[in-house]
């Protein structure tokens, strides 16, 4: 190999491995949604075990967004409303949060469709679809039911 062969090909290494660990970094965050997309939920790792992540759920669109984004707004906290949130061994809760709830760059939601009467698990987390919406729980026997029409945590 000559010596420009081989400037050629230890450059295209190096952007090869310039480009290979953001590509390999995606990390597949699991989720579910209902058959019409209405309420979606997404399971978000922790910073240890698998046990300490999130369960992260929404409902676009939902007829009390109105007022959870009029309390996430109002001072001290002034974010948006985002959803709700179900730790591991936590209860439900509405999150209000800056900005999103994940690292764009480096995870990427797949959210699986659940049909009506279906159930959906990761980690400590089930999922059932029922009424337009989901009622999740954790191993904690805490947790959220979420549609577009009503929530409630535990």
């Amino acid at each position: 190999m000559n010596r420009r062969h081989a400037l050629v090909a230890s450059t295209l290494c190096a952007a090869g491995l310039a480009v290979a660990p953001s590509a390999l970094a995606l990390a597949h965050l699991p989720g579910v949604r209902t058959s019409a997309g209405d309420v979606s939920c997404l399971y978000v790792p922790g910073a240890g075990k698998r046990e300490s992540g999130s369960l992260l759920c929404q409902a676009p669109g939902a007829v009390y967004a109105k007022t959870l984004q009029a309390q996430c707004v109002a001072p001290p906290t002034s974010l948006d409303w985002h959803g709700f949130q179900l730790g591991a061994t936590k209860g439900g809760a509405v999150v209000c949060s800056g900005g999103i709830l994940y690292d764009p760059r480096t995870q990427r939601p797949s959210y699986a469709a659940l049909p009506s009467g279906g159930s959906w698990r990761h980690g400590v987390f089930t999922c059932r679809a029922q009424s337009g919406g989901f009622t999740c729980t954790n191993r904690s026997d805490h947790g959220l039911f979420v549609s577009r029409r009503s929530w409630r945590a535990w």
